[in-house]
């Protein structure tokens, strides 16, 4: 195989902010390439500051162990990974990069569609067994109240995730739900406390908030026990359930779990994390680390697999560095139209690919 990268740099439409204060404008990603013969697969994993992730530093990386990677031979997606897992044992975001790449490959040779080499169908026809996968929320990053009913009016969707984590929580979800009777769900992105929670939840759960994200710190076990009890609204882990060992300890702690392809290192270990997740009777969600086309693509691939789906970093970005994914199916903004082109199933563009 031949590896080629390069940093990707796309803009967001508006600045994007969460809990803490944390904004950025722009998403930078590195973006990593295998050709073998007339095949190519690709990979993403989008720097993120919070987590300590620099394009430059997996570069750096890349560069390094470039030969190593490129003498693989890749008869076996999982068994790549774990040659790349020893590797990058402290890169889950560059093994995830990699990892994605060689998913693709793989499809391309084998002339596939992710979904179907994993064994899962994307139906075309929904029936009662045979349901709908999940549709995409969109999300709107914190702002002043006004500045989020602006970009809720000028971007109808059927599901909005809400980023809280402010002084004015409750009164943001208050004067948004008076412009929309469509779900809402809040991701706290760990920016409350216990005491907080115990008085956010039963008020979100009144004005018809469908779940909440991710509301305490990611060890405040202690608190998270006093809301599970509580029992007002489903509970969804993120920065809790990161790897492949937290899916279990979660299980006691929340009613669902959001996986990260960038933070569990890649689409192998989310395919076990979700196995494990339905064992213990959690609910499932992927979600989105503001992705380009190639990463949500990746996404899209699990969707017969999962209950809820946040995978909206292309529509919240000005400029698409690929095509084939369709957030309007059938005239339904959010549901995702099949991808049934090989690999990924989406096709990288210019000018971005290098």
């Amino acid at each position: 195989m031949e590896l080629s990268f390069w940093e990707q740099k796309l803009p967001f439409e508006y600045p994007f902010t969460i809990s803490n204060g944390r904004t950025k404008t722009h998403q930078h990603s590195l973006m990593v390439r295998f050709s073998l013969g007339n095949w190519e697969g690709f990979g993403e994993a989008p720097a993120i500051v919070y987590y300590n992730v620099s394009v430059e530093a997996m570069m750096e990386q890349l560069e390094k162990h470039r030969k190593v990677i490129e003498k693989f031979a890749l008869i076996d997606p999982e068994r790549f990974w774990h040659f790349l897992h020893h590797l990058f044992p402290n890169d889950p975001f560059l093994v995830c990069a990699l990892d994605m790449a060689g998913w693709d490959l793989w499809g391309q040779m084998k002339k596939q569609p992710l979904h179907k080499l994993w064994g899962t169908q994307w139906p075309t026809t929904p029936n009662e067994n045979n349901p709908q996968p999940p549709i995409c929320d969109y999300t709107l990053g914190i702002d002043p109240i006004e500045k989020m009913v602006q970009k809720m009016e000028a971007h109808p969707w059927p599901i909005y995730k809400v980023k809280v984590g402010t002084e004015y929580d409750i009164e943001m979800i208050t004067e948004l739900r008076k412009h929309t009777d469509n779900p809402i769900r809040v991701d706290a992105n760990a920016g409350w406390t216990t005491e907080e929670a115990l008085l956010k939840i039963p008020a979100l759960a009144k004005l018809g908030v469908e779940l909440v994200e991710q509301p305490l710190a990611k060890d405040n076990w202690e608190g998270m026990a006093q809301l599970k009890q509580q029992a007002l609204l489903p509970l969804f882990a993120d920065e809790s359930c990161v790897m492949e060992k937290d899916v279990a300890t979660c299980a006691n702690y929340f009613n669902g779990i959001n996986i990260k392809l960038t933070k569990c290192s890649g689409l192998t270990p989310a395919l076990r994390m979700i196995k494990e997740a339905r064992t213990l009777g959690l609910k499932v969600m992927m979600g989105s680390m503001n992705e380009s086309v190639i990463g949500s693509a990746a996404i899209a691939q699990f969707l017969p697999q999962l209950d809820y789906v946040d995978m909206d970093g292309p529509l919240l970005m000005t400029e698409l560095n690929g095509a084939g994914l369709n957030y309007s199916f059938e005239n339904e903004n959010g549901c995702i139209e099949p991808l049934m082109n090989y690999g990924l199933g989406v096709k990288y563009k210019p000018p971005f690919v290098k």
